[in-house]
């Protein structure tokens, strides 16, 4: 690899860690639990891509694998930690009304 581009994807790579320290304290300082959920998105997202730039820096073709799984796992956590939440509103767990059967809203 050019000796340029492999110095600029080692500044990237270090830029993203930044970032990632950024969006820590953005995440414990969320005023809401949805914006600290987004944080853990985002610093997931910034995970990824460093993996994938290590990987092509050192030509390790598995590590993009594990990218691939750790997006995955990721996205299918995200997605049943909202949905846990908004079902649950922190301990206040909301009933559903039943349907009445007559067209109206449940």
């Amino acid at each position: 690899m050019d000796y340029f581009l492999e110095n600029f994807l080692h500044y990237m790579i270090w830029a993203k860690v930044v970032i990632i320290v950024f969006y820590l304290i953005h995440t414990a300082r969320g005023p809401s639990i949805w914006d600290r959920l987004l944080g853990m998105n985002l610093i997931a997202a910034k995970i990824i891509m460093i993996i994938i730039v290590f990987s092509s820096i050192y030509e390790i073709t598995f590590l993009l694998d594990l990218a691939i799984l750790y997006g995955l796992f990721g996205f299918i956590g995200t997605i049943f930690l909202a949905v846990f939440l908004s079902r649950h509103r922190l301990g206040k767990v909301r009933t559903s009304k039943k349907s009445t059967g007559k067209g109206g809203e449940a």
